[in-house]
């Protein structure tokens, strides 16, 4: 089968379209003829170097497809791959980073793992939704308790986690502040449903945020790290929650703990999802109530472009790689 595998570390240029071996499916597994997969940071921080996964290695956590062989599902059938590998006791695996990935033209997963398409959603669609949907499922609800009526400030609406939180947040009948630095991601998210979208290289944030929700967000999602957390810590009220997933300037910015003491703040550390999370979503999902954003999708041999764009902070939703087949 073709796949895309990287043999070293680096930037895109280490992506490599070529030959690798067919997945060989074990008795509790559903071998899958993929047909979209979609990018994810975690593609980029595994090409660029993460000391525990060996190489060669296929990337990609998210995939959709059609039932090839499998005792769970009659071949043809269209399916989703639940990325996170619930161990049951507080570990989750990822795939395509604890094992071979999704971009690639076949795969094979634990049964558990796979779910059929919702009506409706294309196999673009479906590949976009997985990991960051059950990824702010369990920051949201999860970890935060979200409930309706509350405000949520999440940075950098382009991301899909971001992208995520909004819809979800707004499934759940909670009001949604957004920021970019991009005019038109701005709009964009404003036809999304965002409540408010602020820009944060010329906006006070914190201070807007305050005025907006009557002394700051219930609820901040922070996934930037170094260059939002003070404004984080600043922007939420008192008893607020801080949900942390990711830090993709830097993890390690100044505590700044007088304000979590005197606000009297809730901070979550928050990864991927369990099963139930997943399940969740996915019902959101199936429902209607929440829909993935697709930004723009590549053919499977131009994974490195796709790469470029991300990592280039273009996008405004999901990057989907498209899967001949």
């Amino acid at each position: 089968m073709k796949a895309v595998r990287i043999h070293s570390d680096g930037g895109p240029e280490v992506l490599r379209y070529e030959d690798a071996p067919d997945p060989e499916p074990r008795a509790d597994e559903v071998l899958i003829e993929l047909r979209a997969a979609s990018l994810n940071h975690l593609d980029v921080w595994i090409r660029k170097g993460l000391p525990s996964v060996p190489k060669p290695r296929i990337l990609g956590a998210d995939g959709a497809g059609v039932v090839v062989s499998g005792d769970a599902y009659e071949p043809g059938t269209r399916v989703v791959i639940n990325p996170g590998i619930d161990l049951g006791d507080g570990r989750i695996t990822v795939v395509g980073e604890h094992s071979d990935g999704t971009h690639a033209e076949r795969i094979a997963v634990p049964r558990t793992q796979v779910y059929p398409i919702p009506d409706g959603l294309t196999f673009e669609e479906a590949a976009a939704f997985p990991l960051v949907f059950e990824t702010a499922y369990r920051m949201l609800v999860t970890k935060a308790r979200l409930a309706a009526d509350e405000w949520v400030l999440t940075w950098g609406i382009g991301g899909g986690v971001s992208t995520a939180v909004l819809a979800i947040a707004k499934a759940l009948g909670a009001f949604v502040i957004v920021t970019s630095s991009s005019e038109s991601k701005l709009a964009r998210a404003r036809e999304l449903g965002a409540d408010a979208a602020l820009n944060h290289e010329t906006d006070d944030v914190a201070a807007l945020t305050k005025e907006l929700t009557g002394g700051g967000a219930h609820i901040v999602v922070d996934h930037v790290g170094e260059a939002t957390w003070a404004k984080s810590l600043n922007a939420a009220r008192a008893d607020g929650r801080i949900c942390v997933c990711g830090a993709t300037t830097g993890p390690n910015p100044p505590a700044n703990l007088h304000r979590i003491w005197w606000k009297q703040l809730t901070i979550y550390g928050s990864t991927m999802g369990t099963r139930e999370d997943f399940e969740a979503v996915y019902d959101l999902v199936a429902s209607g109530k929440v829909k993935p954003v697709v930004d723009e999708v590549f053919p499977l041999a131009e994974a490195a472009a796709a790469h470029e764009r991300l990592e280039r902070g273009e996008q405004l939703g999901k990057i989907v790689l498209r899967i001949p087949g």
